[in-house]
């Protein structure tokens, strides 16, 4: 057979087996939950359709682990309709990993997979004889596991299949061609000014003719009585030239009216070709938002299985189209979102029913349209809710918040506290959760977009997190304002209101300026002084001072200006890499004059003026990268080679190191040597970490030391007696990363 052939071959097998392992995927998270017969035996036929289809592929192509999985799946699948089965959980789970298996196989076809492969097949077939399934227990979910990728669907026969990179390129370049349009726009109001200019001329002319006709009058009366010093010639000279140049204005005026309504006549139809060519190009490039949304439902009940709970999720608006590259960038931040739910929302079973709550907990995502230029992405459950309280004792802990301070903060204000960097309420730092980053990278990730993010608590009620993202990237509309003798766009998407007020309407409050709207007093700041440029005025000339409001909740801040110039299309243009990322600066853009304006970051300019108008006082972060004070941490590991890995990693991050090989010999260390953190491994002889954790936390004098356990022990078993135990973090081996330990020591001393 032809190798072109093979591969092209290949290639669409692998297509339509990632269909078929997608269809069963979300078939098994529908039959697990739906208890309705009709609707089981339903989902039940479509399930075993799909494997026998991917069975019958397989077989055409050869791949002979793949044909066997899809027998043995369709066997299993058969003897549920037959009735001759039983669907419990271990069964669903091994289920999943045969098809996990299968996706494993289409990756890298590794002459390795075989033994695994055969395993799987011999518990399947037992399963579909009604025999409890045998597979070991799937592996813990992990944060960097990847989920399946997304399916791409056959091929119509009148479509061609275009690189997503080509069509980037091609959208760039039409949006480029949104600086001719402005450009156009400015050359036909240029023209109308001119226009504007001429026809004054013309009222001042028809002042002066009556003056002229007098003098043209009385240069023919002096013809005939010839006066010293009075030279009727000359004069007739100047006449005439008046009127010729009266004539060739009027004509000029004419031309130039004439040569305006022709621009912008020219200017709405470069408006529509223009428009009609971005809107299908961007329609090419907008994909459902199931794209990234399909992925959810196998992640949450993997995750929420090895969590101990229970829990199922709702998608609604999975048809909303969204730009492919906002779903590529709001992909991690919505599965964030998610596992957040399971990992901190959703309590366990008998913890909701002794709450009157079902058992299963509910998670929703829901995608709406909010207007022509924005999606609205919800995802709420109904768990346990924010602990406000909790958060602002760790705000205090953590240095972040002054405790003075604490207590003046309002119920939004605190809640707002869990976007902040290094900040978590978990009692243990763990591969899923607990240094307190998540929630920040995700309202950076949307702030980057252009978009923002809130949430929403009720104790025992649930968290609503609510995310606004603008519906296409690089063309948005702005609004251009003036501060400092310069121009500046701020995002329209980003903008609540756009107003003026009378200079008098300033009141000052706790030091602070504020200024009413609608009954509700924002705090008000003047943009130059934000950006920290020289300020043009105090207002607008006549007493009013122009603002903008960006913002939510207790977040919302108003920007005094020295003039609002309307609101455009807007094409970003990056600053380079020197520049990739500047204070209150979101890029740049050429106006339709040729003047280049900066855009403005709407977060940061609320983060900035929040900062300026002394809100609670926050202390200062310790900046990335700054040196780590030398703190003395005590290793606990029987095994030489873990023993020097972890203090080789710890002396290079700063760290003075004390070696233990056991939970005993650590014991003796804490007695007569000062340490500030233990380290330790948990399977050991003597004594092992959890029985150390466990002394430390008896022991008066040890009981606030800081315990972090490294381990290879990963079920969810372990890390609940971690807890127990009083562990302050629970880090796997397996998928050990060496910032994962430092990051966990620098919040923990």
């Amino acid at each position: 057979m032809d190798n072109d052939f093979q591969k092209r071959l290949l290639a669409t097998f692998t297509v339509e087996t990632r269909e078929h392992l997608a269809a069963m995927s979300a078939g098994l998270i529908d039959l697990e939950k739906d208890q309705d017969p009709v609707k089981r035996q339903e989902i039940l036929e479509a399930v075993c359709r799909e494997a026998h289809s991917m069975k019958g592929a397989a077989r055409a192509v050869n791949m002979a682990g793949i044909e066997s999985l899809g027998h043995a799946l369709e066997s299993v699948f058969s003897g549920f309709k037959r009735g001759s089965g039983v669907p419990s959980p271990s069964l669903f789970d091994l289920l999943h990993r045969a098809i996990d298996a299968i996706e494993s196989q289409l990756a890298s076809p590794a002459p390795d997979q075989g033994a695994k492969v055969r395993e799987l097949v011999r518990s399947l077939e037992k399963a579909a004889k009604g025999a409890p399934a045998s597979a070991p227990p799937p592996p813990p979910f992990r944060a960097e596991q990847q989920p399946l990728p997304p399916v791409e669907k056959p091929l119509p026969s009148d479509t061609v299949r275009i690189s997503a990179g080509k069509l980037d390129a091609l959208l760039h370049q039409a949006e480029e061609m949104l600086t001719m349009k402005l450009a156009a726009r400015q050359r036909a109001a240029e023209l109308g000014e001119i226009t504007a200019v001429l026809a004054a001329w013309e009222k001042e002319w028809k002042k002066v003719r009556p003056v002229l006709r007098m003098l043209d009058k009385s240069a023919h009366a002096a013809a005939d009585r010839p006066a010293a010093g009075f030279d009727a010639g000359q004069v007739a000279k100047l006449l005439a030239f008046s009127e010729w140049s009266h004539t060739t204005v009027r004509s000029l005026e004419g031309s130039v009216h004439d040569l305006a309504e022709a621009v912008v006549r020219d200017g709405r139809s470069l408006d529509g070709m223009l428009d009609s060519l971005l809107d299908d190009l961007k329609g090419v490039l907008m994909l459902p938002c199931a794209t990234v949304l399909e992925v959810l439902p196998r992640m949450v009940r993997d995750l929420a299985r090895d969590r101990g709970k229970e829990a199922e999720l709702t998608i609604v608006g999975e048809t909303v189209e969204l730009d492919k590259r906002v779903l590529e960038e709001i992909k991690d931040p919505l599965i964030h979102l998610v596992r957040n739910c399971v990992d901190h929302g959703i309590e366990k079973p008998a913890e909701r029913e002794r709450l009157n709550k079902p058992p299963r907990g509910r998670i929703a995502v829901t995608a709406s349209l909010k207007d022509a230029n924005r999606i609205e992405l919800l995802i709420a459950d109904d768990g346990a809710g924010m602990d406000t309280a909790r958060l602002g004792e760790a705000a205090v802990r953590q240095g972040i918040v002054a405790r003075d301070d604490v207590g003046l903060l309002r119920q939004e204000e605190l809640q707002g506290l869990a976007f902040t960097p290094g900040l978590s309420t978990s009692p243990m730092i763990t591969d899923i959760s607990g240094r307190g980053l998540g929630l920040a990278i995700v309202r950076e990730k949307v702030e980057k977009l252009g978009g923002t993010v809130t949430l929403a608590s009720e104790p025992r009620q649930g968290t609503t997190f609510r995310m606004m993202l603008p519906l296409t990237m690089s063309a948005f509309r702005g609004v251009l304002v003036e501060a400092g003798e310069q121009t500046f766009i701020v995002p329209a998407a980003g903008v609540e209101r756009v107003t003026r007020v009378a200079g008098s309407a300033l009141k000052t409050v706790e030091n602070r300026e504020t200024v009413e709207l609608d009954g509700t007093v924002v705090a008000f700041v003047r943009l130059a002084d934000v950006l920290q440029i020289r300020r043009k005025g105090e207002g607008g000339g006549d007493g009013f001072i122009p603002l903008f409001v960006i913002g939510s909740g207790a977040n919302r801040v108003a920007f005094g200006v020295d003039g609002i110039r309307g609101e455009q299309e807007v094409l970003v243009k990056g600053l380079g890499p020197q520049l990739s990322r500047v204070r209150n600066i979101a890029g740049a853009t050429v106006l339709g004059s040729g003047r280049v304006a900066t855009i403005l970051h709407p977060g940061d300019l609320v983060k900035s003026a929040i900062r300026g108008i002394a809100l609670p006082a926050v202390a200062a972060l310790p900046a990335e990268g700054a040196e780590v004070p030398t703190r003395p941490v005590l290793v606990v590991e029987d095994s030489i080679t873990a023993r020097t890995l972890l203090k080789n990693i710890l002396e290079t991050a700063g760290y003075r190191t004390v070696t233990a090989v056991d939970g005993i010999d650590a014991l003796t260390r804490l007695r007569t040597e000062q340490i500030d953190l233990v380290v330790s491994d948990v399977d050991m002889p003597r004594m092992n970490g959890f029985d150390l954790t466990a002394k430390i936390r008896s022991t008066r004098e040890l009981a606030d030391l800081p315990v972090v356990l490294v381990t290879s022990l990963d079920s969810r078993e372990d890390r609940e007696r971690g807890i127990e135990a009083g562990a302050n973090a629970y880090i796997v081996k397996s998928s050990f990363d060496q910032s994962n330990l430092l990051d966990a020591i620098r919040r923990l001393i």
